[in-house]
């Protein structure tokens, strides 16, 4: 079982960690569209394969979820949000998404919204050409149970 566990670091000048998949098009071309949108320089970006930068957790991270959709940290370390609940709390720090963020709490929305995420996930490797050698999903882990792309 890999993750990572809860320890006490200081806060000032921390911020929230976006884990993505990093071998991903998709994922790439998203997490360069956030930094710039990011002009409150409140994010940083994790590969979330490297397991060793990894940050401290409220809970245990397990990489086959990291696989399945975004994560993020928050710069406490008290908070994990992942899929379009990481999207929803960005939302409200970065100042473009400022109007539509109360939008994403309406009833509904977020039900609606994770779904959507989930499903633009699983297809993330075919929604961008192949770039890198890089253009099909990991292959199953020997359970048989793989991520969910």
């Amino acid at each position: 079982m890999t993750g990572s566990s809860p320890v006490a670091i200081p806060t000032d000048s921390m911020k929230a960690v976006v884990l993505f998949d990093g071998q991903c098009a998709f994922c790439r071309k998203s997490i360069e569209i956030l930094r710039r949108l990011d002009w409150r320089d409140r994010l940083t970006f994790q590969d979330a394969r490297d397991r060793d930068a990894w940050p401290p957790s409220p809970v245990l991270l397990h990489e086959e979820r990291l696989m399945e959709e975004m994560h993020l940290v928050t710069p406490k370390r008290d908070r994990l949000h992942h899929g379009f609940g990481a999207f929803r709390w960005m939302a409200w720090r970065l100042p473009l998404l400022w109007l539509v963020a109360p939008l994403l709490y309406l009833p509904g929305v977020p039900y609606l919204g994770q779904r959507v995420y989930l499903w633009i996930a699983k297809r993330r490797y075919r929604l961008v050409p192949c770039r890198d050698g890089v253009c099909t999903l990991p292959t199953q882990p020997p359970s048989g149970k793989g991520p969910a792309h």
